[in-house]
C-alpha cells in the first residue's frame, strides 16, 4: 500500500508538473547563491588599516598604554575578523600582561586553525599560571610532540608535571633537559627535589653534586648533601 501511495504521489507531480509547460512557464534550475567577493581595492585598504591599527597597538603596549593597546588590536579584528597573525599577537599580549583566562580562549581558538607549536605552548603557560596543572600538562605535551629537540619544551611539561604531583612522569623530563640546559640551577633544583619526593635519595645526591660543582659556595646546598650523606 505504501509504495503504490508513492507512485501515485510521483505521478501526480509529473502530471502538474506537464500542465506548467504547456502553459508556456519556465522551471528554473536551482543555483547556489554566491556571496559577494570584495574587491581587490577594498581587500588592500583594509589591510593597510589593520597593519596600522597593530603597529599602533604595539607602540601602546610598549608605552605601558595596555588599555589602549588592547582596543587597537580589537579594532583591528572588527576589520578583518579572521587576522589569525593579530588575533596570536592579542593572545600574546593577554598572556604578558597577566590575562590569563583571556589568553586560554584565544589560543584555544586559534588551535582551531593553526596547528601551531607556540600556540601549544603558550596555551600550556596560561594554564599553568590558573592552577590548571593537568591542562597544562595536555598542552605542554603537545608542545613537546612538535618539537622535540628543543629543551626547553621538556622543562616546560617536567615543571607542570611537577605541579600536578606527577614526578614519576616529571624526573626523565628533567633530565634529559637538563643534559642540554646543564647549567640552569633552578631546574637542577627541581629535578633533585623531584627525586627526593620518589624516595630516590641517591639520585639527589647526584644532582645536588652537579650544583654544588656550579655554584661551590650555597651553603644550602652543602647541607643537603651532608644530610643525603647520613641517610
Amino acid at each position: 500500500m505504501r509504495h503504490h501511495f508513492v507512485r501515485r504521489f510521483v505521478r501526480s507531480v509529473r502530471q502538474r508538473t506537464d500542465l506548467v509547460e504547456e502553459r508556456g512557464a519556465v522551471i528554473l534550475e536551482e543555483t547556489p547563491v554566491e556571496k559577494s567577493k570584495k574587491s581587490p581595492r577594498t581587500s588592500a585598504i583594509e589591510l593597510q588599516q589593520v597593519r596600522s591599527l597593530v603597529r599602533d597597538a604595539e607602540k601602546a603596549f610598549a608605552q605601558d598604554k595596555c588599555d589602549e593597546a588592547e582596543r587597537l588590536y580589537i579594532q583591528a579584528l572588527t576589520i578583518n575578523p579572521r587576522a589569525y597573525d593579530v588575533q596570536a599577537q592579542l593572545a600574546k599580549f593577554y598572556l604578558h600582561t597577566g590575562r590569563d583566562a583571556k589568553a586560554e580562549a584565544m589560543y584555544r581558538e586559534l588551535l582551531q586553525h593553526d596547528d601551531d607549536v607556540s600556540y601549544h605552548a603558550n596555551l600550556g603557560l596560561a594554564y599553568y599560571r590558573q592552577g590548571k596543572f593537568v591542562e597544562a600538562c595536555y598542552s605542554y605535551q603537545e608542545a613537546l610532540n612538535r618539537d622535540a629537540k628543543t629543551p626547553e619544551r621538556s622543562a616546560a611539561l617536567g615543571r607542570a608535571c611537577i605541579a600536578a604531583h606527577r614526578f614519576e612522569e616529571a624526573v626523565p623530563l628533567l633530565e634529559k633537559a637538563t643534559t642540554r640546559l646543564c647549567r640552569d640551577i633552578p631546574l637542577l633544583h627541581l629535578l633533585a627535589e623531584c627525586h627526593l619526593q620518589l624516595g630516590q635519595a641517591e639520585h639527589a645526591e647526584e644532582v645536588y653534586r652537579r650544583i654544588n660543582k656550579l655554584e661551590p659556595y650555597d651553603q644550602k646546598v652543602k647541607e643537603k648533601l651532608s644530610v643525603l650523606a647520613r641517610v
